[in-house]
C-alpha cells in the first residue's frame, strides 16, 4: 500500500479549521461572547480561546464592550471587522455592465451600472472598464487594493468554473474561448471567480431571494434570452461540461429543427423571449393603429405589452402567451421529472410575469407526475449580483486564512 499524508490530524490543520469554524460563528451571529461561540461549535472553552485570540493578533475580530448579564459577571462581547475588507460582484451583459460592492459580511456598500453603448466590448476591454470602476469604488469609500478579497463575474455564457474561461458570448466582440479569469486577475490582483448568470442567479435567489429554504430547485429565466439555473443537494449542479441549464437548446417536438450548435442561440430562444412574443405579435394580422387598452398603440407595442393585454383578457394577446406557456410547462414537466426539484422559479421580463405563471400553472394542473411548486422570482433582487456575493462570502474564510502547508 502506497504511504500518504494524512493532515487531518495535524495540530496546525486543527486550529485552521477550528479557526474557520467560529470565524463563519462569528460573521453570521455580528457579536457573541466566547461562552457563546463554545455552546455554538461544540469546542472546548480553552480551544475557543485560543482561536479567538489568533483572529484578534490576525485584526479580524475585535473586543466591543460588555453584553447582558445573566446573573454573573458580563460576558465580553467580540464582532467579526466586516470592514476590514470588501468584496465585488459584476454582471456582464449586452448592453451593460453592473457592479454590487460590500463589506465582508455582504453588507451593501455601492451600487454601479455602466452603459456598453457606443463602446468596445472585447474582452480586454471589459477588463478596462471593471478595473476603472474598481479603482472609483476602492477610492469613494476608502479601501485599498489589499482589502479588496475576492471578484466573482457572472456572465450569460457556458464558463468553466475551474479554468475561469468563458467559452462563448455571441453578442459581444471576440468572446471565443476567453481566460476571463487570468485577464481579470491581473487587473484586480485578487481571487477571481467566473460563474454563468443564471447559475448565480440561483444562488442569489437561495442567499436572499424565493429559494432561501430550498436544497433543490431550478430557476428559470426567460426575458431577452433564456437560461437556467440548477440547484442539486443545496449547491450550483454545472454539469460535467459545464452546461448545465443551457436549456435554449432543449430539443422540443413543436420547435426543435436542427441539432444545436454551441457558438449561436437555442431555437427557444427564437419562441419564447421577447422578442419571438413580438415577433407572433407582428406576424398575426396588422389592425390598423389604435388605442390597444393599455395606453400603447399597435406601433409602440413591446412583449410587455403584449404580456398585459393577454392579462385583460385580449384574445389575440392570449392565444401568444398561452403557446409560450405550453411550452414552459413542458420544460417543467421534463426538468421535474429527472431532477424531481422542489421549487421551480420563473424570472425574467417574460418568464416572471404574472399572465405567463397563471398559464402554465393552469397547463401543469393536470399532470400526475413530479408535481412541484411554480413560482415566480423575487423582481427586482439583482439576484445575479447577490448569487456572486454570495460566492465571494463563501470563499473568504479561505482567503483570510489561507491552508497551512503541510
Amino acid at each position: 500500500m502506497k504511504k500518504r499524508s494524512i493532515p487531518i490530524g495535524r495540530p496546525s490543520v486543527l486550529r485552521h479549521t477550528n479557526a474557520h469554524g467560529i470565524l463563519n460563528l462569528l460573521r453570521e451571529c455580528g457579536s457573541c461572547s466566547r461562552a457563546d461561540l463554545v455552546r455554538a461549535s461544540g469546542l472546548s472553552a480553552p480551544t475557543v480561546t485560543n482561536v479567538v485570540k489568533d483572529l484578534l493578533s490576525e485584526d479580524l475580530v475585535e473586543p466591543v464592550g460588555e453584553g447582558e448579564s445573566s446573573g454573573g459577571r458580563p460576558p465580553d462581547m467580540i464582532r467579526f471587522k466586516a470592514e476590514r475588507g470588501c468584496l465585488l460582484a459584476v454582471e456582464i451583459v449586452a448592453e451593460n455592465i453592473s457592479f454590487l460592492f460590500t463589506d465582508l459580511n455582504g453588507s451593501e456598500l455601492d451600487v454601479k451600472k455602466i452603459s456598453l453603448a457606443k463602446r468596445k466590448t472585447t474582452p480586454e476591454a471589459i477588463c478596462g472598464y471593471i478595473g476603472e470602476e474598481l479603482k472609483a469604488l476602492l477610492r469613494k469609500h476608502k479601501k485599498t487594493r489589499e482589502q479588496l478579497l475576492a471578484v466573482v463575474v457572472g456572465v450569460p455564457a457556458i464558463t468553466n468554473v475551474d479554468e475561469g474561461t468563458v467559452l462563448s458570448i455571441s453578442t459581444l466582440e471576440g468572446w471565443r474561448s476567453v481566460p476571463l479569469r487570468a485577464m481579470l486577475g491581473k487587473v484586480v490582483n485578487c481571487l477571481v471567480i467566473i460563474e454563468n448568470d443564471m447559475n448565480l442567479a440561483a444562488q442569489g435567489e437561495r442567499f436572499c431571494g424565493a429559494a432561501q429554504a430550498e436544497k433543490d430547485f431550478v430557476l428559470i429565466n426567460i426575458g431577452t434570452n433564456v437560461g437556467a439555473g440548477i440547484f442539486l443537494g443545496g449547491k450550483i449542479h454545472h454539469g460535467s461540461q459545464w452546461s448545465a441549464g443551457e436549456i435554449a437548446y432543449l430539443r422540443l417536438p413543436s420547435v426543435s429543427r436542427r441539432q444545436p450548435t454551441i457558438h449561436e442561440f437555442g431555437e427557444l430562444e427564437t419562441v419564447l423571449t421577447s422578442s419571438g412574443i413580438l415577433k407572433s405579435w407582428n406576424d398575426k394580422s396588422k389592425p390598423e393603429p389604435r388605442e390597444l387598452g393599455v395606453g400603447r398603440t399597435k406601433r409602440e407595442m413591446d412583449a410587455i405589452g403584449i404580456l398585459n393585454l393577454a392579462q385583460a383578457g385580449d384574445a389575440r394577446a392570449e392565444k401568444i402567451v398561452r403557446q409560450r406557456a405550453e411550452i414552459v410547462a413542458d420544460i417543467i414537466v421534463n426538468l421535474s421529472l429527472i431532477l424531481n426539484p422542489g421549487l421551480i422559479l420563473l424570472s425574467g421580463q417574460v418568464g416572471g410575469h404574472p399572465v405567463l405563471i397563471d398559464f402554465v400553472r393552469k397547463e401543469l394542473e393536470g399532470s400526475e407526475f413530479a408535481l412541484t411548486r411554480v413560482v415566480s422570482s423575487i423582481p427586482g433582487n439583482r439576484a445575479v449580483l447577490w448569487g456572486a456575493i454570495a460566492l465571494a462570502l463563501e470563499a473568504v474564510p479561505g482567503v483570510l486564512l489561507p491552508q497551512p502547508s503541510l
